[in-house]
């Protein structure tokens, strides 16, 4: 509500809010039902009726009414309601309102999308209003939910509905900044938040303080009070006021006493709209079961997309792995219609993000159970598939609920195994209509040769499928109802190379032996080994067990085919074959290691080679010890530690002695060095005005590629020539000399 502009308004608009508290007051205390009553039982009002106080102490009755103006609400909220185009109440809210608004504990149950949470949030609203409820009170109402993104919606519609009021509210959700949410709590009057999130506020927060609380809201009740929130809401609630105003509202809900014993209700009024009703999902919602094996999961998936490609289509699956695979794998496959999927390890943001393009535009979301609870998607959605059979018929209840919205019509269909039949006569008795079909095999495409091309191209996805395999195998695993999921019957292999896989993933936790899988023979080998041919050629299957079910004629036609001819080879063979003995060595069992085997001795001797006990030893050194005197080996320890004194003093003096020395010879080092120095600068003066310097001892350096190098190389060439020259004529002289000595002779 906007701040009045002068005081006497600000005047004007307390009192006009006193004297409004004051009527609904008395007007909420002349219509209340009475404790237990069905509103829904008692006659609606005539059109034309007044409303409110009619006159001094007489009030209209709202208990029964059809619209949301003729209740006892404050004339902010009747605005909004009308602006936001809310006319007409729904069943759920003619049963609740009327008690909730009284200030009474309500437990309510209707159908998905038959406006609960508009259920809850007018009490609470007119709660804090009449309590003129400020900023400076702090925690008014705390509102739960079990997913941030029905957190999130719930959010949206009170901001929608509260817009004229002057309560400030708050949004508390993993994923967000917890450090701007802890600056911001305590300033809050109405917080909608999860349960984990509350509880680290709660624990952390300083001056976070919820003593004062007026109303506690829990949506999807029975989701929260289960065993996955058990330790946060049993924290939460010993932090609460046992005096204050509890709403329960889900669309399965508990009436369990130990529930209801945590909570602190005081003689709730249990509202169940559709208690009476036909069917316990919306009438508008077509609902069909198809029997799949395992390895056709993902062809019936897949086919059913591209036979559906102008649909809004969410699809739900176990694990977040196998969300992951399925995603990514159809993505590159391309269906021809856009992917989105969404799990619970995604950041809040890329959530918030993909629920919105998925409510834009036609395309199929892939999701676990995250956005199986609450969500309103403002366009509808045309198909919920269930992949995945649901852990329970709540489960199957919350799915389907995110089709056919209020009077919308919308279809679901959930894909069975032949092992989990039982879930069907679990829906049938809780009045769920569904319609058993069988797929039609002859429009049905197998993706799991393309999955396996696709694992062999991309890397990255091949331990996406391993993944996705084991979480679905461990799911069923962990099942609490052993009758509908049997993870035995599994056809495991099949499954694993429906999904592309070369090899099934090992699976520690599984006893294999009871898994009715397809078991290799037992390896045997004949005594003598000699090669034995077979007669017929027979034709293996990849599924025995299908081909066990469903043997065709023109297999049997294909025996003839098949067989071969005998020849005089063959009957030679079979005369080898009689002279073979009968009996066969098989293979040898492994041997399991017997842990109540003898454990050896370890044997002590003594010098004479005599056995001892192994402890004897221990007890001779221990005798030994005991017979030592302790003065005297203290008196010892202390002897040494002074002697151990001296000679590290010694030590030290020699060191210093040593370094001592040290430092003289570096210093008559260099005096001899400047010395040197000296003599030689002496000498330098004596031969100044001489051209050589005769300091420089070393041969001048050789530049090979300096301009010099030509005349050095020429002044050597000149040296060769001359020497050259000179033996040549010595050579001449002497051979002169000896040839005139030959002719003498």
């Amino acid at each position: 509500m906007k701040k009045p502009k002068s005081k006497q308004l600000r005047i004007q608009s307390r009192t006009s809010e006193v004297q409004e508290i004051e009527l609904l007051e008395k007007w909420i205390e002349f219509g209340k039902p009475e404790s237990g009553s069905n509103p829904l039982s008692l006659p609606p009002l005539p059109a034309k009726s007044p409303i409110g106080r009619i006159d001094e102490s007489t009030y209209s009755q709202y208990a029964g009414c059809t619209k949301f103006q003729q209740l006892p609400l404050s004339k902010n909220i009747k605005d909004r309601l009308r602006q936001s185009g809310y006319k007409n109440m729904t069943n759920i809210q003619r049963a609740s309102l009327p008690h909730s608004l009284s200030g009474r504990d309500i437990l309510g149950a209707a159908k998905t999308g038959s406006g609960k949470t508009l259920a809850f949030i007018i009490p609470v609203l007119e709660k804090l209003y009449k309590a003129r409820w400020g900023v400076e009170d702090g925690v008014g109402s705390i509102i739960m939910s079990p997913t941030r993104e029905l957190a999130d919606q719930i959010f949206g519609v009170l901001k929608s509905v509260g817009k004229h009021h002057g309560f400030s509210a708050g949004l508390l959700i993993g994923g967000n900044e917890y450090d701007e949410e802890k600056d911001r709590v305590n300033r809050m009057n109405i917080l909608i938040c999860t349960p984990g999130r509350l509880l680290k506020h709660m624990d952390t927060t300083p001056n976070f303080d919820c003593s004062q609380l007026q109303v506690l809201v829990l949506d999807e009740a029975d989701r929260i009070l289960d065993a996955g929130f058990k330790k946060e809401v049993n924290a939460i609630i010993s932090q609460l006021p046992k005096h204050r105003q509890t709403l329960l509202f889900s669309a399965t809900q508990t009436k369990s006493v130990k529930d209801l014993a945590r909570l602190s209700l005081k003689d709730p009024e249990y509202v169940a709209v559709d208690e009476e009703a036909i069917a316990a999902t919306p009438s508008r919602l077509q609902q069909k079961v198809m029997l799949v094996p395992l390895d056709q999961k993902l062809d019936m998936l897949w086919s059913f997309i591209k036979a559906h490609l102008n649909s809004r289509i969410l699809v739900f699956l176990s694990s977040c792995k196998q969300v992951r695979f399925v995603y990514e794998a159809f993505k590159k496959l391309r269906p021809g219609i856009p992917l989105k999927c969404l799990h619970g390890r995604m950041k809040q943001i890329k959530r918030t993000f993909i629920l919105q393009q998925f409510v834009e535009q036609r395309s199929v979301l892939f999701s676990t159970d995250v956005s199986s609870r609450g969500l309103d998607f403002n366009k509808g959605v045309d198909w919920v598939v269930q992949v995945d059979c649901p852990d329970d018929v709540a489960g199957y209840i919350h799915r389907v609920g995110r089709t056919a919205r209020y009077d919308s019509a919308g279809r679901s269909v959930l894909f069975l195994l032949p092992s989990e039949m039982k879930m069907l006569d679990r829906l049938q008795e809780k009045k769920i209509p569904v319609q058993v079909d069988k797929a039609n095999t002859k429009r049905l495409q197998s993706v799991s040769g393309l999955l396996a091309a696709l694992l062999a191209k991309y890397t990255d996805l091949q331990p996406l499928a391993q993944r996705a395999f084991k979480t679905y195998v461990k799911s069923i695993y962990k099942q609490k109802d052993k009758e509908v999921f049997d993870v035995a019957k599994l056809p495991i292999d099949d499954y694993s190379a429906s999904l592309g896989l070369p090899m099934t993933p090992q699976l520690r936790y599984l006893d294999r032996k009871n898994i009715d899988k397809k078991k290799l023979p037992e390896e045997s080998t004949l005594l003598p080994e000699v090669p034995v041919q077979k007669d017929l050629i027979k034709i293996s299957s990849k599924k025995e067990s299908n081909n066990l079910l469903e043997e065709s004629e023109e297999d049997e036609e294909t025996l003839d085919l098949l067989q071969r001819k005998e020849t005089e080879n063959d009957e030679d063979m079979k005369a080898i074959e009689n002279m073979l003995p009968t009996t066969r060595v098989l293979k040898k069992k492994k041997l399991k290691i017997n842990v109540h085997r003898p454990v050896g001795t370890r044997v002590v001797f003594d010098e004479e080679g005599n056995t001892l006990p192994p402890l004897a030893r221990l007890a001779a050194m221990n005798a030994d010890s005991a017979l030592l005197d302790k003065d005297k080996v203290l008196k010892r320890y202390a002897e040494m530690k002074l002697d151990m004194i001296s000679r590290d003093k010694e030590d030290k003096i020699l060191d210093r002695q040593r370094r001592k020395e040290k430092r003289l010879k570096e210093k008559e080092k260099h005096k001899r060095a400047r010395d040197n120095d000296d003599d030689v600068d002496e000498d330098d003066d004596g031969f100044s005005g001489s051209d050589k310097d005769t300091r420089n001892l070393k041969k001048s350096k050789v530049y090979f590629d300096s301009d010099g190098d030509d005349d050095d190389v020429a002044r050597k060439d000149e040296v060769a020539s001359k020497t050259d020259a000179i033996s040549l004529r010595e050579q001449e002289e002497l051979a002169l000399k000896l040839l005139s000595s030959m002719h003498s002779s």
